[in-house]
């Protein structure tokens, strides 16, 4: 088991967006290894710290010892039932950092990563009853091909769909190395040669649908908005194209106002904008980051703030 380490991406970033006050209530729905909520909890405020992960529930509980923190081993998604059951009504920042934390790759035991051998699993909470293994070897070819294309925008999905059916004909696919292998095997030569991990968008689409990262995304930021206090912030980090444009749109949504058809003359909806979007253009890394932190090379950071 590897030690739980990660580098917050975009830090210093994230704190800014938060805009954080003495005494605020915040969440970190994504609270991995209390990267960001060591520095969210140096304000002085009380932060609910949300993860799937129990094992990063409880190194956080380790870090964070001393601080105004409440710790939830659940989805992020689920929040407005997780302030009910801690009788909070409103809150006043939320940070999600999406995608898998880097303490998961690195543990091999965990199945996420194409870099070392082990058994299909990908989950983020180990006790969810579906993982890689049974996406591999049990769905079938046109919910295998919608995984693979959608979410992991692999443009040779049919002839990785098509091998992954033919093995698992043979014998189940039961370890990273076999898929990572299969992957491989489809991809042309030249390709290969071009990319440095070809296999990557396999285990990415794979890795989201069985944690179903993206299906509630939309409505848990419509939700988060609705607890949010006047003045109160949401920053996300997305790592790839699915999950920013998810969030982009959302945000867009909220911060719409009339939604009348352009032909009424006068607004009838009453629709009211009920976020400003602090950040027009997503926010990315700085040079200094990429250079100490690889992993942030993909991630934008989107705020938006309630109004």
């Amino acid at each position: 088991m590897t030690e739980f380490s990660h580098i917050p991406v975009m830090l210093n970033e994230c704190i800014d967006a938060l805009n954080i006050k003495k005494g605020g209530i915040y969440v970190d729905g994504t609270l991995g290894g209390a990267g960001h909520s060591s520095y969210i909890v140096k304000n002085d405020g009380r932060l609910i710290g949300i993860d799937r992960d129990m094992t990063a529930i409880n190194t956080a509980k380790e870090r964070l010892s001393g601080y105004d923190v409440t710790f939830v081993n659940d989805n992020f998604n689920n929040i407005k039932q997780i302030l009910i059951d801690k009788n909070i009504e409103k809150i006043d920042g939320v940070l999600l950092d999406l995608g898998v934390s880097s303490h998961q790759l690195d543990t091999p035991e965990r199945g996420f990563s194409y870099r070392y051998d082990a058994p299909l699993d990908m989950r983020m909470n180990v006790n969810d009853p579906i993982s890689a293994y049974d996406v591999v070897n049990n769905y079938s070819k046109e919910q295998l091909e919608k995984i693979l294309f959608e979410y992991g925008e692999e443009k040779f999905t049919k002839p990785i769909v098509r091998r992954i059916i033919e093995k698992r004909q043979e014998s189940p696919i039961k370890t990273t190395f076999e898929l990572a292998e299969i992957v491989k095997e489809c991809i042309p030569f030249k390709t290969r040669k071009n990319e440095k991990n070809p296999e990557k968008r396999v285990f990415q689409g794979i890795r989201i649908a069985v944690n179903d990262e993206l299906s509630k995304l939309a409505q848990t930021i419509k939700d988060i908005s609705e607890v949010l206090n006047p003045g109160g912030r949401i920053a996300v980090i997305t790592f790839h194209s699915l999950e920013d444009r998810i969030i982009k749109t959302a945000f867009a949504d909220l911060a719409k106002g009339c939604i009348c058809p352009k032909e009424f003359p006068v607004c009838v909806c009453n629709n009211k904008p009920k976020v400003k979007i602090i950040s027009k253009k997503p926010i990315l890394p700085s040079k200094e980051e990429l250079v100490y932190n690889s992993r942030s090379a993909s991630a934008k950071l989107r705020v938006a703030e309630k109004i």
